[in-house]
């Protein structure tokens, strides 16, 4: 730690994400990824915007996106905000609608960005406890001083929160924001995009890396009242007036139009899920109900940490994250049929020796 650090930069405790390993042949399935490629009307969106115009900036505003995401959810425009990737998006949003003092809300075992951001914001914060079953204990999130904020299907647990449950989070909180991330959503029953229209402090913010394959991309967005984007946008052009490039755009554009191939790889991950989560529990494993595109499970007589690096050495990767509460579980992204099949005989061997 340097003398020149300032104390934000001090203060800092980094989030760590997925590892991400320089090697082929490799079964990744630790960091939530689509299996299967974008849309290919996305290369060529992409191809046709490589020229002369990459000199220019892109548009500040993105109105295109966001008119092309306001049309496929039947938002207006002003209702859509965009960022490069949704954890850009909710740092914007920690920024625009958390105070420091006042203490905000989210789960104890959840996305580990949301302490990240609190902490290097000056944001007091309580994790809540999940109820036993791992499902969200609504109640506790009445109330709240500063704010709520939790992924829905939540994060690692892949359980998914009904919308009538969040909606009474939201009337129980109507003088402060409730932040509902979605990054998992396209894999369960329902958006609560339907509820900004019901209530003027739900925030929702969706990413383009899951369900639409554009990970490397970085192409998120946030949806709510006209308000809450506006407080978005003034954060946007305090630190980066072009956040999202002309390519990107471009690319996110394609995405969203092309819903055949979009609904097409989505039922696709969906029947993979089931059928994994079925092959899992024929192993003895617990595998919690999931609505996303991974699942979360453990094993009543197989160490989690022994798991995971005995499929690591078989070049197969899967997340562990050895913290409080689920040091027994580790989290599998769901891969093509092809990758769950080599999975499941890795595991077989593993605990079947």
């Amino acid at each position: 730690m340097s003398k020149y650090w300032s104390s934000m930069a001090k203060r800092a405790k980094p989030y760590i994400p997925g590892e991400q390993v320089n090697k082929t042949n490799i079964i990744k399935l630790n960091t939530n990824e689509n299996p299967y490629g974008p849309s290919p009307k996305v290369a060529e969106a992409i191809k046709a915007e490589i020229g002369n115009n990459l000199r220019l900036y892109p548009s500040p505003t993105m109105d295109t996106l966001r008119e092309s995401i306001g049309q496929y959810y039947d938002v207006q425009k002003e209702n859509v905000f965009i960022g490069n990737g949704s954890d850009e998006v909710l740092a914007f949003s920690f920024m625009a609608f958390f105070e420091p003092g006042k203490k905000i809300l989210f789960p104890n075992i959840s996305y580990s960005f949301y302490p990240v951001y609190a902490n290097i914001y000056h944001i007091d914060y309580e994790e809540v406890p999940l109820l036993g079953d791992f499902t969200i204990d609504v109640e506790k999130f009445f109330d709240s001083e500063g704010g709520v904020i939790f992924p829905n299907p939540n994060a690692p647990t892949s359980i998914y929160l009904p919308l009538e449950q969040i909606e009474k989070i939201a009337q129980h909180n109507p003088n402060s924001v409730v932040i509902v991330d979605e990054a998992y959503v396209d894999f369960a029953e329902a958006s609560a995009i339907s509820l900004t229209k019901k209530y003027n402090n739900i925030l929702v913010i969706q990413t383009m890396s899951k369900s639409r394959s554009l990970a490397g991309l970085r192409v998120g967005f946030a949806i709510g009242h006209e308000t809450l984007i506006e407080a978005l946008i003034r954060m946007k052009d305090s630190f980066n007036s072009y956040p999202v490039d002309r390519l990107a755009m471009a690319g996110a554009i394609a995405a969203i139009e092309d819903e055949a191939y979009f609904e097409e790889t989505t039922k696709q991950i969906i029947a993979t899920r089931e059928k994994t989560t079925e092959e899992l529990q024929s192993l003895g494993f617990h595998v919690l109900p999931s609505s996303a595109n991974f699942v979360f499970v453990t094993h009543p007589n197989v160490d989690a940490k022994m798991l995971y690096e005995t499929l690591r050495e078989e070049d197969i990767l899967i997340r562990y994250f050895g913290t409080t509460f689920i040091q027994q579980y580790v989290r599998i992204t769901i891969g093509t049929d092809e990758e769950m099949a080599t999975l499941l005989g890795a595991i077989k061997r593993i605990i079947r020796p």
